[in-house]
């Protein structure tokens, strides 16, 4: 069943209020958007709307923090992590605080809101802060279980949704472990790591190559910091042909970090598939994703090419 990771995330967030009353959720007007506005049909009184105040909102997430609560800040993923960049590194990071900031909307399928709604650098400017958890699930069953377990933990956590319906990847039975990466699909010479929405355009592309005798394996990498560095490198080691894709920015996402690590462990040659240091424009999700090459068949052609069959 399709589903968004924001509507996957204001129902488990429902959940987590009913069960730890030392949660508190903040919202910088969007509410209704990212799906916390479940948590405050649960409990009003520990939900506040902070405004299109997206600063303030993270002083405040620090100060209820150090208080001793578990704090939720929302907002769409371009604001939670650009406009609010200064008070994530200097409020909550650098004291580690247990603030977990949830950012919508990330990407291009944001569609006709246009380019000063998608981000696609926030993986980037979040991950190089100290100490902060960066995690980017791809269905609506991964979204659920990484938000109960930024809850469990008491590091500071960024953790990137989306707003389009997105097919399942997983089933509700599924275990999750977010200090590992999880291969979806075993092949032989060539690998794809992936994260979000283009693990499904991933396993679409995996597919369509068999039919060409190319045997791909699929790697989803929701944490990308820390990231599972061991099973990366064992990975990186097994295959001599490396593929990444991610709905950002090609600088400073999951293609960067993966390429760090080849580059200091184990050299291989990298084709990273994302944004190429271009903003998008106004348009559907569906026809930004064409357009930039990142749904399934976008993916198919870039893997296709790479391996010289066109």
């Amino acid at each position: 069943m399709a589903k968004a990771t924001r509507a996957a995330y204001g129902e488990e967030l429902a959940v987590l209020m009913k069960e730890n009353p030392k949660l508190i959720v903040l919202d910088a007007d969007l509410a209704k958007s990212t799906n916390s506005i479940k948590a405050k049909d649960v409990d009003p009184s520990r939900f506040y709307d902070m405004g299109i105040a997206e600063s303030g909102m993270i002083g405040h997430a620090a100060g209820l923090a150090a208080s001793g609560f578990t704090v939720f800040a929302n907002s769409f993923a371009m604001f939670a992590s650009g406009r609010a960049w200064e008070q994530v590194r200097n409020s909550v990071a650098y004291p580690k605080l247990n603030v977990k900031v949830v950012g919508t909307h990330a990407g291009i399928t944001v569609g006709e809101d246009g380019v000063s709604h998608q981000a696609t650098e926030d993986i980037a400017i979040m991950r190089v802060i100290p100490g902060l958890h960066v995690f980017v699930p791809c269905d609506q069953y991964e979204t659920k279980a990484v938000i109960r377990y930024a809850a469990s933990i008491k590091d500071p956590c960024y953790i990137r949704l989306g707003r389009q319906n997105v097919e399942d990847v997983y089933s509700p039975e599924d275990k999750f472990d977010f200090t590992k990466v999880r291969v979806l699909q075993e092949g032989t010479y060539a690998a794809i790591f992936a994260c979000g929405s283009l693990v499904q355009s991933a396993l679409y592309a995996a597919s369509k190559l068999k039919g060409i005798g190319v045997n791909l394996t699929v790697v989803d990498v929701c944490a990308i910091k820390p990231c599972d560095e061991e099973a990366i490198l064992d990975i990186l080691q097994k295959h001599q042909l490396i593929f990444t894709a991610e709905e950002h920015s090609i600088i400073g996402g999951l293609g960067s970090m993966i390429s760090e690590i080849a580059g200091e462990k184990c050299p291989r040659k990298i084709f990273r598939i994302g944004m190429e240091d271009r903003f998008a424009e106004s348009g559907s999700a569906e026809k930004l994703m064409m357009k930039y090459g990142l749904d399934g068949e976008g993916v198919y052609r870039k893997i296709r090419k790479a391996l010289a069959f066109d």
